[in-house]
């Protein structure tokens, strides 16, 4: 299955039912009056988060989605049918903008979270609506109205609550095989992994929490060089940030500045993430252990954030890290998703960033 991440689409909604004109005619009723009926209102265009989804490949083959319009209004009063709503299922975590505007609409998180993207027109008002003392025979209509249309992107940014950063052949790939059930493909050649990879960790406490392997991240990524700056986005949701070091390379350190020098340069909250560092592949160097230390002892200067030794290959050191990451999640206080001017759309709910251990409950 393709992993598409980004879809712009048409949306149009059904327009309302045109109003009737018609009269009275039955046998014994004098000046029967007016009974044209209202016309139906048109379909609407709801966007549903669906958990089962996991990419927007749909939307690569299915660019317009119509709503039905509303039946024009009958005789005898009657109403016309109203056109049916149309449901477009998209996977949770997929944040909606308007695609000529740039508004941000909505932002689906939750299974069965709606958003109204595009409404349906109303329906036209018959005769019968006109009557008046000063007007007993009413001859007009009026005609529905239009429904809503407009061009959305969609942007899937993936649900998880550690994103594992790092260079191409940092060993991501090999960590979230190591740490999970995921068998992303792994080799000894940058760029391996060409898409985002999830796995499900088991918590002491029986819960599943995503770690999510994001690719191709080099130097410029914010400027869309690599791999970086498609994938970039699919971090903003974590709550923790796993940087991973090639202990082997020649300059750890650079490698170390180059990241988070995207990090910042990319911004949206990510300088700021708590961020666990673990200098990766000591089993190559088992024999320079002096030389591991005294980078991890730079890297403790450098940064804040706690410092582990660890190879993900063999197995070494990786319980100890993952004890600060759960620390690290447990001491994380969930903030409800809003808008940039801190509304919260209309039809979206706050959403926070809590239930992910259900989802991770949910794949385990």
């Amino acid at each position: 299955m393709q992993f598409i991440d980004q879809a712009e689409v048409e949306v149009l909604a059904g327009n309302g039912g045109d109003g009737k004109v018609a009269f009275r005619r039955e046998k014994y009723v004098p000046a029967g009056g007016p009974s044209g009926g209202n016309g139906g209102r048109g379909g609407s265009i709801l966007l549903v988060a669906d958990e089962s989804l996991q990419t927007l490949l749909d939307f690569r083959y299915s660019r317009i989605f119509k709503a039905e319009s509303g039946e024009r209004g009958g005789t005898k009063n009657m109403t016309g049918a109203s056109g049916e709503d149309r449901i477009i299922h998209i996977p949770c975590g997929t944040t909606i903008y308007d695609a000529e505007t740039d508004e941000l609409l909505g932002d689906l998180i939750e299974p069965g979270q709606t958003l109204l993207i595009a409404k349906g027109g109303k329906g036209g008002l018959g005769n019968a609506c006109f009557l008046s003392n000063h007007n007993r025979a009413p001859e007009n209509a009026f005609p529905g109205s239009l429904g809503e249309q407009r061009k959305i992107r969609l942007e899937l940014k993936l649900l998880a609550e550690v994103g594992i950063i790092g260079l191409p052949n940092a060993g991501k790939s090999t960590l979230i095989s190591s740490l999970s059930s995921a068998r992303p493909k792994v080799a000894d050649y940058p760029f391996t992994t060409l898409v985002p990879n999830l796995g499900v960790v088991r918590k002491p406490s029986g819960d599943g929490t995503v770690f999510a392997d994001i690719p191709g991240l080099i130097e410029g990524a914010h400027m869309g060089i690599g791999l970086g700056h498609d994938f970039l986005r699919h971090i903003e949701r974590t709550r923790v940030l796993l940087h991973l070091i090639d202990a082997t390379q020649e300059d750890p350190i650079a490698t170390y500045h180059t990241i988070q020098a995207e990090l910042d340069a990319y911004g949206r909250g990510l300088p700021n993430r708590p961020q666990v560092i673990a200098l990766n592949k000591v089993d190559a160097l088992a024999g320079d252990m002096e030389m591991v230390e005294a980078i991890a002892t730079q890297l403790r200067e450098l940064s804040p954030a706690p410092v582990f030794i660890i190879s993900a290959v063999a197995r070494i050191g990786l319980e100890p890290m993952l004890q600060e990451i759960w620390h690290q999640l447990d001491q994380i206080t969930p903030e409800p998703v809003t808008l940039p001017d801190g509304e919260l759309k209309p039809g979206v709910e706050a959403i926070a960033l809590e239930p992910l251990a259900a989802v991770g409950r949910s794949l385990l």
